[in-house]
């Protein structure tokens, strides 16, 4: 069963690692999407908590939305910002039911996920996607989006005054820069080429081991 299953993975890689959006293809560490709420946002822990419930109510909703506009919109890109611009007016009443005046301290970052290319980026394609497809991608990269999210909200936080959601650990900062833009930027690339040596170790392992089944 084991040798198996080692075997089909060897030999479906590639199709699974792309439909894989949460560790092997996830699109924020692959292909660079988001960047901008993450680096600039995602602060600490409990900015990262409103971004992420907010992606979680945008991003799926939209896709499918999306989806379905462009079938009878000629500008497909349109279609797409339309979508997200209806979906963020809902977003927007349930985050401030929920987190209060919170989430000014996300600034502008907050309104321009209706163009934050990681929610629209389907426009691109030629063909209208089907719903269902939309539901279950958008799923999937809502899960990676939200993943790295939290885990850069709560590094930085931590490497910044050194507390995880205000919860203090210790006194002295590690990276005092890191909740600002550039401290953002090197605490995700640190992040990005950590989670691609891990993607490019585990490809390897299952390499290795089909071979030993072969």
């Amino acid at each position: 069963m084991w040798a198996k299953r080692i075997r089909y993975l060897n030999d479906n890689y590639a199709r699974i690692a792309k439909n894989d959006r949460i560790f092997l293809n996830n699109p924020v560490i692959m292909s660079g999407l988001g960047l901008a709420p993450l680096v600039v946002a995602a602060t600490n822990g409990d900015n990262a908590v409103i971004l992420s419930a907010a992606v979680l109510l945008m991003l799926t909703p939209t896709r499918i939305l999306g989806s379905i506009v462009s079938r009878w919109l000629p500008f497909r890109a349109l279609a797409y910002c339309l979508s997200a611009a209806v979906v963020y007016m809902g977003t927007y009443t349930l985050l401030r039911e929920w987190f209060d005046v919170q989430i000014v301290t996300l600034g502008i970052y907050l309104p321009l996920l209706v163009v934050e290319p990681i929610i629209i980026k389907r426009y691109e394609r030629n063909t209208p996607e089907k719903w269902t497809t939309a539901l279950r991608k958008g799923l999937l990269t809502t899960t990676g989006y939200v993943l790295v999210i939290l885990i850069t909200g709560i590094l930085r936080e931590f490497l910044a005054i050194g507390s995880v959601f205000g919860y203090r650990l210790t006194n002295i900062p590690i990276l005092p820069l890191a909740n600002l833009a550039s401290g953002g930027f090197i605490i995700v690339a640190l992040l990005c080429a950590f989670w691609r040596g891990m993607v490019n170790v585990m490809k390897k392992w299952v390499n290795m081991e089909a071979k030993k089944y072969q």
